[in-house]
């Protein structure tokens, strides 16, 4: 029960005993194809814009939350808005470390993390893979 590509379109897999794939199939007898409709994500009633997540009734009922929040703030968008307290440098983010590695682990690591050495340890796996 292996599974090979479609000699149509060579995307779709098949099994052995299937001349093609259900898809060409279904266009060679001349069936539409069927667009699965996406209802929107806020409200779950109407249909989803193309492209987009949510209905039109949803993107314009936040479009005016957007327009009011930008009124309130002076026309000023950012953490305030948000709710959010703003970084004020990067020490906050970046926690300290109260140990040093030592210089025989840290070359231990380095070339334990190497992109060079993955990159041919993947050239490697690769001619195996050939013969």
């Amino acid at each position: 029960m292996a599974l090979t590509k479609c000699p149509r379109c060579e995307l779709n897999y098949i099994r052995e005993g299937d001349d093609y794939c259900k898809i060409c199939k279904r266009e060679m007898k001349g069936e539409s194809r069927r667009d699965e409709i996406e209802m929107c994500t806020v409200c779950n009633e109407a249909p989803a814009l193309p492209g987009k997540d949510v209905c039109l009734f949803c993107l314009k009922e936040m479009n005016a939350n957007d327009n009011r929040g930008e009124e309130e703030n002076n026309g000023r968008v950012g953490e305030a808005s948000l709710g959010i307290d703003p970084v004020s440098s990067m020490d906050e983010i970046i926690p300290e470390m109260d140990e040093e590695i030592p210089e025989r682990e840290y070359d231990e690591i380095e070339n334990d993390l190497s992109l060079d050495a993955l990159g041919e340890e993947e050239d490697m796996d690769d001619e195996d893979e050939e013969e």
